[in-house]
C-alpha cells in the first residue's frame, strides 16, 4: 500500500465518521430555522446514529462478498446524495428520512479497516490500522467544530451540502485509485448476516476482544454522558460549551494511535491491551479527583479524560489487530460482530452511567468505570494464565518427544527452495 493510498483511505475514514457527528452541532440551528422544538430537532441526531448501527449490521458484511472498489464508491456516492438531499430538505420529516439513509451508508470506515488489513503485510498491519484510526478520531473530534462554525456562518444547510460534495469527490477519486480486490466469500446475503453470530460462537479470541471493547467503551460512554451533568451542575456551574472544550483534549489520541499500532506490531495485541486496561483503571481514580471542583478538579478531569480516551482508542486498535488475524477470508464479518458488540457496550454504559449518577453522583460513575475495567482485566489475566499453562504442558510434552526421537537417525536436510514465497502486498 502506497503512502498516497493510505492518506486517501485515512481521509475517507475521517469524512465517514465525521458525517455521523457533525449533525450534533447543527441540531439547534435546525430547530430554530424549521420552527421545531429542540427535542424534535434532536431526532435528526438519533436518526443518523440508528442508521449507522443498522449499516454496520446490514452492509459491512458485504465487504467479504463484493469487490471493495465498487462497494466503497457506491457507499460514498449514496452518502453524498443523501447529504445533498438533507441539505435541501423542506421540513423536519424529509430531513430525518434523508439522514437515516446517510447514517446507513456512511460506514466506509468499517469497510476500509478490513480492506487495509488485507493490503499490507502482517508485520505492518498495526501501524496502518493506527493511522486509519487517527483519521476516524480526527473526524469525530473536528466534525462538531466544522458543523457548528459553518452552520453559524451560512446556516444549517451549509454543512450538509459541503459534506455531500466532499463525499461525492472522494467517491470519484477512489473509483480511480483503489486497487482491484477479489471477494473472499460467495455466501448469500442472508448467510452473511447470520455469519457474525456464528463467528462469535466459534472464535473465543473474537469473544475476548468484544468483551474488552464493550466494557471499555461502556466506561468511556458513561464518563462522557455524565460529564455534562457534572460540568453544568452546582460543582462547576459551567455552560454546555465546556464539554466541547474538554473534548478537544482528546485530540492527542490522533498522535498516539499510530505509535500504538507500531507497538502492536512489535509486542503483540495482548501486552497493549494490558497497558490500556490498567490505564482505564488509573483514569477512574484520576477522574474521581475531578468531582471536587475548582482548578485542581478541572485539571484532574482533563488528565483523566485524556487517559481514558487514549486507553480506549489504543485498546480498540489492539483488539482489531487480533480480530483481523483470525480469519483473513471473513474480516468484514468479524468486524461486524466486533463493532456491534462495542456499540452495544457503549449504549449500555451511557444508560448505566446516567442511573448511577442519579443515585451515587460522580463518584459512583468513577466506581462504574473501575468495575467495567476490572471485568475486562480479570478476563485478560485469566486468558494469560491459560496460555502460560498450555505452553508449560506443551514444553513437558516436547521434552518427552525429543527423548524418544534422540536415538532415531535423522533424515537428510532438504535444500532450501529458491522459489519465491509470495509477494508482499505493498
Amino acid at each position: 500500500m502506497s503512502r498516497r493510498l493510505l492518506l486517501l483511505l485515512t481521509l475517507t475514514c475521517a469524512v465517514g465518521v465525521g458525517t455521523v457527528y457533525f449533525p450534533q452541532a447543527v441540531s439547534p440551528l435546525v430547530g430554530a430555522a424549521l420552527h421545531e422544538s429542540p427535542g424534535s430537532a434532536a431526532l435528526v441526531v438519533s436518526a443518523i446514529q440508528i442508521g449507522y448501527t443498522a449499516g454496520i449490521f446490514l452492509l459491512v458484511p458485504l465487504g467479504d462478498r463484493l469487490p471493495h472498489r465498487p462497494f466503497l464508491v457506491t457507499l460514498l456516492a449514496l452518502t453524498g446524495v443523501g447529504l445533498l438531499l438533507a441539505g435541501c430538505a423542506p421540513g423536519l420529516a424529509p430531513l430525518i428520512a434523508a439522514v437515516a439513509v446517510v447514517g446507513t451508508t456512511t460506514v466506509a470506515a468499517q469497510v476500509i479497516g478490513p480492506l487495509a488489513a488485507g493490503l499490507v503485510a502482517a508485520d505492518r498491519r498495526g501501524a496502518v490500522l493506527g493511522t486509519l484510526l487517527s483519521g476516524s478520531t480526527g473526524g469525530m473530534l473536528l466534525a462538531r467544530t466544522f458543523g457548528g462554525t459553518l452552520g453559524e456562518w451560512l446556516g444549517w444547510r451549509a454543512p450538509y451540502l459541503v459534506a455531500g460534495a466532499v463525499a461525492l469527490l472522494l467517491a470519484a477519486v477512489l473509483a480511480r485509485t483503489l486497487p482491484v480486490t477479489v471477494p473472499t466469500s460467495r455466501q448469500r446475503y442472508a448467510a452473511l448476516l447470520a455469519e457474525p453470530l456464528r463467528l462469535l460462537r466459534a472464535e473465543p479470541e473474537l469473544r475476548r476482544s468484544c468483551l474488552y471493547q464493550a466494557t471499555v467503551f461502556g466506561a468511556f460512554s458513561a464518563v462522557w454522558t455524565c460529564l455534562a451533568l457534572l460540568l453544568t451542575g452546582p460543582v462547576y456551574g459551567l455552560g454546555a460549551h465546556a464539554v466541547g472544550v474538554l473534548a478537544l483534549v482528546g485530540a492527542v489520541t490522533m498522535l498516539c494511535t499510530p505509535y500504538a499500532g507500531r507497538l502492536v506490531d512489535r509486542v503483540g495485541p495482548d501486552r497493549v491491551n494490558l497497558g490500556c486496561l490498567l490505564g482505564v483503571l488509573l483514569s477512574a481514580a484520576v477522574l474521581a479527583a475531578g468531582g471536587g471542583g475548582g482548578p485542581a478538579g478541572a485539571a484532574a478531569l482533563a488528565v483523566g479524560t485524556l487517559l481514558l480516551d487514549v486507553s480506549m482508542q489504543c485498546g480498540m486498535l489492539a483488539n482489531q489487530a487480533r480480530v483481523y488475524a483470525l480469519r483473513p477470508d471473513a474480516r468484514s464479518r468479524l468486524n461486524t460482530a466486533y463493532m456491534t458488540c462495542a456499540y452495544l457496550g457503549g449504549s449500555a454504559g451511557s444508560w448505566l452511567g446516567v442511573r448511577v449518577h442519579g443515585s451515587a453522583g460522580w463518584p459512583g460513575v468513577c466506581v462504574l468505570v473501575a468495575v467495567l475495567a476490572g471485568i475486562a482485566l480479570a478476563r485478560h489475566l485469566s486468558a494469560s494464565r491459560g496460555r502460560g499453562r498450555d505452553a508449560r504442558q506443551a514444553g513437558d510434552g516436547g521434552r518427552g518427544d525429543r527423548c524418544a526421537s534422540a536415538s532415531m537417525p535423522r533424515p537428510p536436510s532438504p535444500r532450501l527452495s529458491k522459489q519465491p514465497v509470495g509477494r508482499r502486498a505493498f
